[in-house]
């Protein structure tokens, strides 16, 4: 499942996979504990794939700000926690990001771009990210 299907739901923890749509909104699936909800168009959504981190120069796609963590941990789980002190996130995220813009992106950021991470690792949906790559790279060849 690529990031195009995986959501962010404004008040409710967690990420979600777009089910299917409704008239008045749309159905989600929690990752963690698979409940469905039923999603008005009225909650703030944001869907992972649209999703940018400033940098000095310009915006990163959400999905490269992950494949270079993941590139950075090896693929495993990410070295940090987001519950770690703003210092070290900011540290962190120099490393995985070295040029992100750090008057527009919050340590509140990094923690949710840690968490999903960490979230989307534990349920093997980065595995995807690179498939994703490959498939764009060989539809630009033909």
């Amino acid at each position: 499942m690529s990031l195009d299907k995986v959501l962010s739901i404004s008040g409710k923890p967690g990420l979600y996979k777009l089910i299917t749509q409704t008239r008045g909104g749309f159905v989600a699936e929690s990752l963690t504990d698979k409940k469905r909800i039923s999603v008005s168009i009225q909650n703030n959504v944001s869907v992972l794939s649209e999703i940018a981190i400033y940098t000095l120069t310009e915006e990163v796609p959400l999905k490269q700000v992950f494949k270079n963590i993941k590139d950075k941990e090896n693929g495993k789980e990410s070295s940090v926690s987001p519950k770690d002190s703003k210092d070290k996130l900011e540290e962190y995220f120099f490393d995985v990001l070295p040029d992100y813009d750090e008057d527009r992106v919050y340590a509140s950021d990094i923690k949710k771009v840690i968490q999903w991470y960490n979230l989307l690792h534990k349920y093997d949906m980065l595995d995807e990210l690179d498939s994703e790559e490959k498939e764009n790279a060989s539809d630009e060849e033909e």
